[in-house]
Order: structure tokens, then C-alpha cells, then sequence
């Protein structure tokens, strides 16, 4: 088993989303986070599947993911060549005891505070799935109280991207996208 971080352009239509979701429950994939929004051109968005599976069911789910009609272009991620991010919103109890000990531990992260109130913070943390967990587990003995998870996203390193992969079955020229 492995993950793989898929980076899918699709125009930006009713119901596509949904097909893509569809598709991974008809056929039984495991789809660890999906995360997607608009690119700068209002026509397309971009859409992020991180999936795990063995070898034969991540190529399934690209070639699967190909041939619905609203999808532009899938393009697997090299995990070690790309850079990925997941933001977390944390709501943590806190009180006059603990509070600066919760700030240490999210200024040592990295993190942010974005809401106080008597008995609680809101934490924003940016990170890789591994800081994200790392962060929750220190949380957890002072209570959390809610937490939401974007899932992940990724971009390649380097200069190229997802316009400038091959795919000259399903992608229009690059000045039709732009």
C-alpha cells in the first residue's frame, strides 16, 4: 500500500465534483483527503485526491478518473518533488493555567491564534500531514474540542505545471485554459 497525491484539472461545472466522488465509492477506493477550488481562471478548478491503495488500484483510479468527461487532466505528484500542505483549524480548551503552555507548544509549531475566548482557542496550523498529528497529539491532554482538517494539497516543485504535462488526448492548449 501507498499513497499517491493526484492533481486533477476539470472544468468548473455543476455536478463534477460529484462524479469524482461517485466514482471512487462505485469502485471501492480508499480516498484519504479531496480537496478542491477554482484556479485563477473561473472555468477550471483543481482538485486534489489523495488516495492509498497497491499499484494496480492507484492506476485505476487515474485512468478511471481520466475518462470522466469534465476532467481536463490528472497528473500524479511525485511526493519527494512536490510541496504539501494541509491547514487545520483547532479549537483547544484552555484556562488561566494552561493558557501560556498552549501558546508555547502553537508559537513552537508554528502555529497561529486566531480566536480567544475564557475557556477556549482557535489554533490555525499549516503543515505536512506528519506536523498536523504531531501537533493534535500534544493537544489532546488539554482537551480538544473540535477540530477541521482542509486535507491535502500539493504542488510540484520547479518551474513546470499541470498545464505543461502531456496529455494530448484531453488537454486543450494552454492559451484555451488561460
Amino acid at each position: 500500500m501507498r499513497k499517491a497525491i493526484f492533481s486533477v484539472l476539470v472544468h468548473n461545472e455543476y455536478g463534477v465534483v460529484t462524479r469524482i466522488s461517485g466514482l471512487f465509492t462505485r469502485r471501492g477506493f480508499n480516498i484519504t483527503s479531496f480537496t478542491g477550488e477554482e484556479t485563477d481562471d473561473p472555468k477550471i478548478s483543481r482538485i486534489t485526491i489523495v488516495a492509498e491503495g497497491d499499484e494496480r488500484e492507484l492506476s485505476q483510479i487515474k485512468s478511471q478518473v481520466e475518462k470522466l468527461v469534465d476532467v481536463i487532466k490528472v497528473v500524479e505528484l511525485d511526493a519527494k518533488a512536490s510541496v504539501q500542505r494541509e491547514l487545520a483549524l483547532i479549537k483547544v480548551r484552555t484556562d488561566d493555567v494552561n493558557r501560556t503552555e498552549v501558546f508555547q507548544i502553537v508559537e513552537t509549531f508554528r502555529g497561529k491564534i486566531i480566536d480567544i475566548e475564557p475557556e477556549s482557542v482557535i489554533v490555525e496550523l499549516t503543515g505536512d500531514v506528519s506536523k498536523v498529528k504531531a501537533f493534535l497529539n500534544l493537544m489532546k491532554r488539554y482537551g480538544i474540542i473540535e477540530i477541521v482538517r482542509t486535507g491535502g494539497i500539493a504542488l510540484q516543485r520547479g518551474k513546470e505545471s499541470i498545464y505543461d504535462a502531456p496529455d494530448p488526448d484531453k488537454t486543450p492548449a494552454k492559451e484555451e485554459i488561460q
